[in-house]
């Protein structure tokens, strides 16, 4: 039996603004470990808003969610923020990259804020990451010196500096061209081989087509998976 990273049973989320509306209805799914899935349909369908809670930002919600075997129900901020930290990496459309900050500190960031290992293994495990996605020789580059393709693979170092367990995507290819569109693609497919987990929210078909499955939400519901 494979091992479960993520499971959702019967999560309904309500908006208040200014009437009470039902935005997620009793969606339940899993995501096993190793599994590249990702997460389509119309705007508006609740996909973000789902994302947002699987990864422990929205705690207003209702039902249960399991997070590597651990019911999140009463976990306090701080317990949430450290599993977020460790356990799941991030990629948005826009890169979020520090203009300020080098690449290498960019990358660095999530683990000298975890602070589990030194300065200086969390600067190996940065280069590492880069020399990986294939811009180790952007290292000392300020962020905004890069190009929008190489941004977002700094983005993708960054969401594995400390190796976590899935990585969530929130339209990662969205910002991009259909040429960095796809080396982002193969970057995900070939961290799925390595045995990573993604989870990735995508308005692309043809990108969500090639991953190894497709959870299909309308109208607050998952229709499809």
């Amino acid at each position: 039996m494979s091992e479960q990273i993520i499971e959702a049973k019967n999560i309904s989320k309500y908006f208040h603004d200014p009437v009470k509306v039902k935005v997620l209805k009793e969606v339940s799914f899993s995501i096993n470990k190793g599994e590249f899935v990702s997460i389509t349909g119309k705007s508006g369908c609740g996909k973000s808003t789902l994302l947002y809670i699987l990864s422990t930002m929205d705690t207003d919600y209702e039902g249960d969610l399991y997070f590597d075997g651990e019911l999140l129900r009463d976990k306090k901020r701080d317990q949430l923020s450290h599993i977020r930290n460790k356990k799941i990496g991030f990629v948005f459309q826009f890169h979020y990259l520090l203009p300020e900050f080098s690449v290498l500190k960019n990358v660095m960031l999530p683990g000298l804020k975890l602070a589990e290992l030194s300065a200086q293994e969390v600067e190996h495990n940065a280069m590492e990451k880069l020399r990986i996605l294939g811009i180790d020789d952007q290292a000392k580059k300020l962020a905004n010196q890069l190009s929008g393709g190489q941004k977002q693979r700094v983005a993708i170092a960054r969401s594995l500096i400390n190796n976590p367990l899935i990585i969530m995507g929130d339209e990662p290819t969205g910002n991009l061209d259909s040429k960095n569109g796809l080396i982002v693609f193969d970057i995900f497919k070939e961290l799925a081989a390595m045995g990573q987990s993604l989870l990735i929210v995508t308005h692309d078909q043809d990108f969500a087509d090639k991953t190894d499955r497709i959870i299909e939400m309308d109208d607050g519901k998952v229709i499809k998976q």
